[in-house]
């Protein structure tokens, strides 16, 4: 009986872990930061803006600058999500940027990588 309650407390840690982790992506989103949401950057990522190729592995340094600037340039502000699953590791997260007028539709990916969910795709729309 102890064990299975060992058990349980372990799982339901391991959980709660990977769900805080989620939820600091989703407040650096809301926050309208582009530094914060790039520190949840994997080492390399794609990333898509609106009227421009796709970005395939590019440097974490290089896409917070991307991001960060695009941020900047369309006042956004905010984030609205609408939609987040995580199946196999992997965690989809959709949504709309906001900047006070018609926004921007965002989607990620983040794959689960040392403990911590690390986005590995943007796209901007």
């Amino acid at each position: 009986m102890k064990n299975l309650l060992l058990i349980l407390l372990v799982v339901f840690a391991a959980f709660s872990s990977k769900a805080q982790d989620s939820n600091n992506v989703l407040n650096a989103l809301k926050s309208g930061s582009a530094d914060q949401v790039s520190n949840h950057f994997d080492k390399i990522l794609d990333i898509k803006f609106p009227d421009k190729e796709e970005i395939k592995s590019i440097g974490k340094n290089q896409a917070g600058i991307a991001l960060k600037s695009f941020f900047d340039n369309n006042n956004i502000s905010g984030f609205e999500l609408s939609s987040q699953r995580e199946m196999s590791g992997t965690m989809y997260i959709a949504g709309k940027l906001t900047n006070g007028s018609d926004g921007y539709k965002l989607s990620m990916m983040l794959k689960f990588k040392e403990g911590k969910p690390q986005i590995i795709t943007v796209r901007i729309s």
